[in-house]
């Protein structure tokens, strides 16, 4: 950077400095601009291969890319709200794209749980019972992997290993192993969801762990304090807070795998929902898709105020 550019009124030392940033500012607007080249290389590479693996009809499908969207529409704005609530369709010709009722579980004579509230009550089962899991075991690994609290590097290496392995794979692809071993059912997406949550958690968590301060750990060394007093005592009440969170947005997570999982055979509602476009029932699909969001935006939304209670309102409010 040519020295006339630079301010007159700066000192040798301020000149410097003021270089210096110039020089990191033009590095990284280079790299920026390298790796949005990059970018496009590997998007237009990308694009080149589906093309070509669709004997050159991806690029002819793209202007039809939303048309499911019109052929979701339903014959009545009602029927969405039939459909969710297993109530008659004045539509109903003896096919199940308007047999509504036929999914209703019965608790009495007269009282019934509609199908799909049924169902997507088991996928939030499903997510709850295999967060629980997760955080339960990866709240215990994660000191074991913590470099601030394991010396023994072994120990602490192999913990992490293991807990890399858990995650490694997706969600719906050990579901698929599962499935294979345990059959059908609501088991193996537990199964599934919990092992890549222990992954998942135990290494956020870890991370936490060795970023919290090390001084009331040090004082219960002083005092005579053995390894389980110094974590409980000395580190679990700094980090139970973003624990808290952390979990509670694993939740969120583990609501849309369990609803992927139940697509291959898991359980829940998202069998229900491949089951309804596969046969494009347009009522269903839609009633399926906004109990889903409506399940998401409820478990979000207490998700935020369980937060706040568990940290305090003064962590949500701005500095003065």
């Amino acid at each position: 950077m040519a020295t006339s550019m630079l301010p007159k009124h700066l000192s040798d030392n301020g000149a410097l400095v003021e270089r210096h940033w110039q020089e990191l500012n033009s590095r990284r607007r280079l790299y920026s601009w390298l790796g949005f080249a990059v970018l496009m290389l590997a998007l237009s590479g990308s694009l080149w291969f589906a093309n070509d693996s669709n004997a050159g009809k991806f690029f002819d499908r793209l202007p039809h890319f939303f048309d499911f969207v019109g052929d979701l529409a339903p014959r009545d704005g009602l029927e969405i709200f039939r459909a969710m609530f297993d109530l008659p369709s004045p539509y109903d010709d003896g096919s199940f794209k308007y047999n509504y009722p036929e999914g209703r579980l019965y608790l009495t004579e007269s009282f019934y749980i509609p199908e799909y509230v049924h169902k997507m009550l088991e996928t939030v089962n499903i997510a709850i019972f295999s967060t629980v899991i997760g955080t339960f075991f990866g709240f215990i690994f994660c000191f074991l992997a913590a470099r601030n609290l394991m010396p023994n590097p072994w120990i602490r290496g192999f913990v992490r290993r293991l807990m890399e392995i858990l995650r490694a794979f997706p969600e719906v692809v050990i579901a698929g192993f599962f499935l294979a071993i345990l059959s059908l059912g609501p088991i193996p997406a537990i199964a599934a969801v919990s092992i890549h949550t222990i992954g998942a958690l135990g290494k956020l968590f870890f991370e936490v762990v060795e970023n919290a301060d090390m001084k009331p750990d040090e004082g219960l060394r002083a005092a005579g304090g053995n390894w389980i007093e110094r974590v409980w005592f000395g580190m679990v009440p700094q980090v139970l807070p973003n624990f808290a969170s952390y979990f509670l947005l694993r939740l969120e997570i583990n609501v849309r795998a369990s609803t992927i999982i139940g697509a291959v055979g898991g359980g829940g509602i998202g069998e229900l929902l491949r089951l309804s476009i596969g046969q494009g029932h347009q009522a269903k699909t839609l009633a399926i898709v906004i109990l889903l969001f409506a399940t998401i935006f409820a478990v979000d939304q207490f998700s935020a105020w369980l937060r706040r209670r568990l940290v305090g309102d003064q962590a949500f409010q701005l500095a003065q």
